[in-house]
């Protein structure tokens, strides 16, 4: 069973369309706190990346972060959707990230 804040996570995640991306931060500031790293976490223990796309999450400079399945995977499905990334940076950060 997912604790609460973990599936509110998800549930916020689920709401961010294919092309843009947002970042820990964002997820935390919109469940109306800080809590970055629990964010990070739930992330991490994302029972279903591909419903619930993790992919989307990045650093709050641009950064692509880490991912479950490797950063090289995370590159590909960003890709996939349309976003361009150099040097594991998005291109293009502030028009593609996501606001709530």
């Amino acid at each position: 069973m997912l604790n609460s804040f973990n599936q509110r996570c998800y549930d916020l995640l689920k709401l961010i369309p294919e092309g843009y991306v947002v970042t820990y931060g964002d997820i935390a500031h919109a469940l109306g706190g800080k809590a970055y790293q629990a964010v990070g976490n739930a992330m991490a223990s994302n029972p279903n990346p591909i419903v619930v796309p993790c992919h989307r999450v990045v650093k709050a400079n641009g950064d692509i972060g880490n991912y479950a399945y490797g950063v090289p995977k995370k590159i590909a499905l960003l890709h996939s959707e349309g976003i361009k990334t150099a040097q594991s940076k998005i291109i293009n950060f502030t028009t593609v990230r996501f606001i709530f």
